[in-house]
């Protein structure tokens, strides 16, 4: 059982006083993360939270003085910033800061995590003494020296960072898009259109000597468009959200986002409600990878399996689905709202197979679990924010390529529905029961798409549903929408892909 000891003191309006941080990246961490070395991005870091290498081991020493086996510090400096269009004008626009650090002692299974929204000696010795308490051992551990981890590469390094980018120069980019989607089809009636921006300066050490300095970038522009027809109002969404700088905000993107979501809205005014039962269902590429995250993924994560709470508990390196499903966790994708330089932990982001030609191979592991299972962690120990301790998450989740083709496996269902745009989900971790609001897709009959369909709740069990799939396409697809994966009140980007995929029986939820 994890016992959590928090610790707030101060807050953003005590920040005068401590000299905050510029808000732009140092010049010193630019050319680390580049191609120059004359200072490291970690010494960087230290200079931009205003903290010593002398300080750093000072605060895990005292972490750690009740006998705890394990100490790590996260300190976080986050901006964001977010403007919006409706009725063509500006309509609402914010700012937020964010800073502070966190230190969590481990000992045995137990964990005490303390945060302070401040990062002088004083607060930090504060808030390690408060989380050695979790120990008791009285056994003195002593952190050894840091040792800098760098990539070769960032996965998301930046063209032009969002710190030098004014409003005045993100208004045109929203003007041009509630245009367009205007231009495309005579029914538009409102378009609500968005751009949102986050930067990240994260410092990272532990007692173990790994350190570490990552700028995460992350970018989401999107519309939503409301159209209207003989009375009849539809609405829909698209946006697409990558680790980007301002480089991302492009007028290809912009074209490509107003005829998305004018396609996706038209073609609601045609759809039905289809028969509910239960029937074959395929999921049609990029979006339908929900169905691996909430039915399948955090089944997969280690912390519900440690505690035999997911229903995999017991079925690693059995065989639970058709052999020429694989599935994988990955956060080496460059760009990809999931994508990880190292986790909230100082693991490097990596590729976990999940399940390999149909057997599971690997739960998703943070450090906890992985010590456990005596397995190396995978990467996956993620967190919201400094106040958060990490906890086994999902990065990208998809399926890959399999050897079919989409309409082969179209042509093989006589009566069913094909799904392809999603709004939500949940699932039951432990008994994996999922259920999904199906925004829109088609009838299949006598192995053709026909009418559209939107509206539709599909339902069914996660382990039953992977088994069930007996036909996967080679259209893999990542969905580079504005997934947030939601855990113990903690949320993380995420994203999720697969190809098409026929699962041979679901409950659908229709007329």
């Amino acid at each position: 059982m994890d016992r959590r000891i928090f610790l707030r003191t101060g807050g953003l309006a005590m920040l005068g006083s401590l000299a905050m941080p510029s808000l732009a990246m140092p010049e010193a961490m630019r050319k680390a993360l580049g191609e120059s070395d004359e200072k490291s991005a970690v010494a960087a870091a230290m200079a931009h939270f205003g903290v010593s290498e002398a300080d750093l081991k000072r605060v895990m020493t005292a972490a750690l003085e009740k006998g705890g086996d394990y100490v790590d510090l996260y300190f976080e400096h986050t901006f964001n910033n977010g403007v919006s269009l409706m009725d063509g004008q500006v309509n609402n626009c914010n700012s937020n800061i964010d800073f502070g650090m966190g230190v969590r002692v481990l000992a045995g299974d137990q964990t005490g995590y303390a945060y302070v929204e401040g990062v002088n000696l004083e607060e930090m010795l504060h808030a390690a003494h408060t989380a050695a308490r979790i120990a008791s051992s009285g056994k003195k551990t002593l952190p050894v020296g840091l040792v800098e981890k760098t990539l070769a590469h960032s996965r998301y390094a930046v063209t032009e960072p969002w710190e030098e980018v004014n409003l005045k120069r993100k208004i045109p980019y929203l003007e041009k898009l509630n245009e367009r989607i205007f231009a495309l089809d005579s029914r538009v009636r409102k378009v609500q259109a968005f751009l949102q921006d986050t930067t990240s300066h994260v410092l990272f050490c532990n007692s173990e000597g790994v350190c570490y300095y990552d700028y995460r970038p992350m970018a989401s522009l999107g519309a939503v468009c409301i159209m209207e027809e003989e009375g009849k109002t539809e609405n829909n969404y698209s946006a697409r959200a990558y680790r980007r700088g301002f480089e991302f905000v492009t007028d290809d993107l912009i074209e490509v986002l107003a005829h998305e979501v004018v396609e996706r809205t038209a073609i609601l005014f045609k759809a039905v409600k289809p028969k509910g039962g239960e029937m074959p269902v395929v999921m049609g590429a990029g979006g339908s990878g929900i169905l691996l995250h909430e039915a399948i993924g955090h089944a997969f994560e280690a912390d519900f399996n440690r505690k035999n709470v997911s229903i995999f508990s017991d079925q690693l390196n059995k065989k639970i689905c058709n052999e020429h499903i694989n599935v994988v966790d990955d956060g080496t994708i460059p760009f990809n709202r999931g994508s990880v330089n190292f986790d909230d932990e100082g693991v490097e982001g990596q590729k976990t197979y999940i399940v390999r030609e149909g057997v599971l191979t690997s739960y998703l592991h943070d450090r906890i679990s992985a010590r456990h299972y005596s397995v190396a962690p995978t990467g996956n120990g993620r967190r919201d924010t400094f106040r958060n301790m990490p906890i086994p998450r999902m990065r990208a989740t998809y399926m890959e390529a399999g050897n079919m083709k989409e309409e082969d496996i179209i042509a093989s269902v006589q009566k069913g529905i094909y799904v392809d745009n999603f709004t939500n989900g949940q699932v039951q971790i432990g008994a994996g029961d999922f259920t999904f609001f199906v925004k829109s897709g088609y009838l299949i009959e006598n192995g053709r798409l026909t009418q559209p369909i939107k509206d539709v709740n599909i339902i069914g069990n996660g382990p039953k549903a992977l088994a069930d799939i007996t036909m996967v396409a080679s259209n893999d697809k990542i969905d580079n929408g504005t997934w947030t994966c939601g855990k113990d009140g903690q949320s993380c980007p995420v994203t999720c892909g697969m190809p098409s995929a026929l699962v041979s029986k679901l409950t659908v939820g229709g007329e």
